[in-house]
């Protein structure tokens, strides 16, 4: 069971970022960027989005054990 939820919660965080990286990279081609410019401004996004999953998960796996 906590292998499941474990897979799940990585899963929904993956997804979660890829939606954040894609609506960066829409704002940014919206706002005129060309596309080699929104991606690399949609990568640190998505980086970003992980790392900070990364942080929570590590100071909550701090906390409780």
């Amino acid at each position: 069971m906590n292998v499941a939820v474990i897979l799940l919660t990585i899963a929904l965080v993956i997804v979660v970022a890829l939606l954040v990286a894609a609506g960066a990279g829409k704002l940014a081609r919206m706002g005129g960027a060309s596309f080699p410019t929104a991606l690399t401004r949609a990568a640190p996004t998505f980086a970003a989005a992980i790392t900070l999953a990364a942080a929570v998960t590590s100071a909550l796996a701090a906390l409780f054990t």
